[in-house]
């Protein structure tokens, strides 16, 4: 089986002009377009693989080493992206809650500050904020019952377990390399099944990896190797093994105003049974869907996406060829982000109490 690690704190990526800069060397409030063409492509590398050297991306890029290097090290020491490993720790529910006026970056906030949050978002509808969690077997009641009710300002909530994916958030690539650059980084990650971790043993020293990786995704098997107090060779095949087991991902988590999508919506789409799977593949052939999953409820879909525009958001929801197959969708923008494939931005911390 596998075990927790401890939850860690990560820089937040920068965002569009709706959002304030979290650039260190760009006073807050200053608005910030997307990054340059070289710069999303190497993001789109790291989405990809989080732990690929500078090398491998340029030679996947078809640009020079050192360049790729300066770039790809200023954008992590931006905080524009963050390498992270995200632990698998069980299965996953979503939290959907409306709040007291006033109290909805408290909650958004509350909620990604928790170990088990994947992502937390504030939104623009009548759901107030939204959240993924993972919930171990055994772990729903004291969810429902104690711990959600317990965050500020809430007025109702809604817990609705995830019974599959398409694709999770953790997995998306926005579409930005070709098909010859992705596969010279290794290949699209990620699977469609069930959510949860692989049962596999997990010991002290995987445990020290994995808290390692957590904090930081691109640390060198050196460093992983002091932390766990085995060799060199022995760290690399224990990341090898983790990843390899699904027990831990490693990539890049980004702002996707930066990559040029600053619109932002979750879809709660309605599908006839016989319909979902249908669905769900059609949905996710558009590399511009961050999210789809299968989830309990009115509504069997939950579904992220970005866009260039909404007039683009518009034809997705209107023109699609996924559209044929539903019944109904509750469309949400995403006014804010406090947490992304496990990174917490700044501004959770910053309006923590």
């Amino acid at each position: 089986m596998t075990h927790p690690v401890p939850a860690t704190r990560t820089a937040a990526p920068a965002a569009k002009p709706e959002r304030p800069s979290t650039h260190p060397s760009v006073p807050a409030g200053t608005p910030r377009g997307p990054l340059d063409g070289l710069d999303q492509r190497i993001v789109a590398a790291l989405q990809i693989d989080g732990r690929a050297s500078w090398r491998r991306i340029s030679a996947a890029l078809g640009e020079p080493e050192r360049k790729v290097a300066r770039r790809g090290l200023r954008l992590l020491e931006s905080g524009d992206v963050a390498v992270r490993g995200l632990v698998m720790r069980g299965e996953t529910v979503i939290l959907r809650m409306t709040c007291r006026p006033g109290t909805v970056r408290d909650a958004a906030v509350a909620a990604a500050r928790r170990a088990d949050c994947i992502f937390s978002y504030a939104l623009a509808g009548p759901v107030d904020c939204v959240a993924e969690l993972q919930c171990p077997p055994g772990r729903l009641a004291p969810l429902m019952l104690d711990e959600v009710p317990a965050l500020p300002g809430l007025v109702s909530q809604s817990v609705s377990p995830v019974l599959r994916y398409f694709r999770t958030v953790h997995e998306w690539s926005p579409g930005i390399l070709d098909a010859g650059e992705v596969e010279a980084l290794g290949g699209p990650s990620g699977t469609l099944g069930e959510p949860g971790p692989a049962e596999i043993e997990v010991g002290p020293e995987e445990l020290a990896i994995l808290g390692a990786l957590a904090e930081d995704g691109r640390r060198t098997y050196e460093e992983l190797a002091a932390a766990a107090g085995v060799s060199v060779a022995t760290a690399r095949r224990r990341v090898e093994t983790l990843t390899k087991e699904g027990v831990v991902s490693i990539r890049a988590a980004v702002e996707p105003a930066l990559l040029g999508l600053p619109v932002e919506a979750l879809l709660w789409i309605k599908v006839r049974p016989d319909e979902v799977e249908k669905a769900g593949r059609l949905l996710v052939e558009s590399p511009l869907v961050r999210y789809a999953a299968v989830v309990m409820g009115e509504h069997q879909l939950l579904v992220d996406v970005t866009q260039p525009s909404k007039a683009a958001l518009h034809e997705f929801l209107t023109a699609s060829p996924w559209v044929r197959h539903v019944e109904a969708v509750q469309s949400h923008l995403v006014v804010e982000s406090f947490k992304r494939s496990g990174v917490e931005f700044p501004g959770a911390s910053q309006h923590a109490s």
